[in-house]
């Protein structure tokens, strides 16, 4: 879609807006998986918001985004809108280890982009309600693994996942963990 494209390209992304690299990968992966029912810690401005929002869209599948800062759930939410995306991205405020637990169902994707030391949290909040072949990525785990040893540890131990460390982009020297819950 033209206008989707014209968006993001004049995007007004800050320093903790996820990059154009990464927001492709993780479009790529929800489509690839064909993910149906996910969940974003952490949606800033919505630049990554809308990239998973198209890759949900096209699965048939829907976004619950988590925002504790209200001015940027607002923010969010006029960007989702502006891309035409509302019916498949939902934007909740509040507290993610509040949230999460309120949240119905079953989820097959999950990016956590927020407060690091509470990566493990929010993993184990929804861990139970992960299907079997559900993709767990977690931004930021180069330039601040010391701030998320245990969730790395977890994620890389567990014999429930299967992680590998990858850099989509190079723009902020950094990189995500991508895990797939095995069991």
């Amino acid at each position: 879609m033209r206008s989707r494209k014209a968006l993001l390209a004049k995007f007004p992304r800050t320093h903790l807006s996820t990059t154009p690299g990464d927001a492709a990968i993780l479009r790529i992966l929800i489509e690839a998986s064909g993910a149906r029912r996910g969940i974003e810690v952490g949606v800033e401005q919505g630049f990554g918001a809308i990239h998973m929002g198209m890759g949900f869209e096209r699965t048939g599948g829907r976004l619950y985004s988590i925002e504790i800062d209200p001015a940027r759930v607002l923010e969010a939410r006029r960007n989702i809108e502006k891309a035409g995306l509302e019916k498949t991205v939902s934007v909740i405020e509040g507290a993610a280890l509040k949230v999460l637990p309120k949240l119905k169902g079953r989820f097959d994707f999950v990016f956590i982009d927020a407060e690091k030391p509470d990566y493990l949290k929010y993993l184990k909040t929804v861990e139970d309600r992960l299907k079997v072949g559900a993709i767990v990525v977690a931004d930021n785990v180069i330039v601040h693994a010391d701030a998320m040893v245990g969730f790395l540890d977890y994620v890389r131990k567990s014999p429930k996942y299967d992680t590998v460390i990858i850099r989509a982009s190079m723009e902020k020297n950094d990189g995500m963990s991508v895990s797939c819950k095995l069991r």
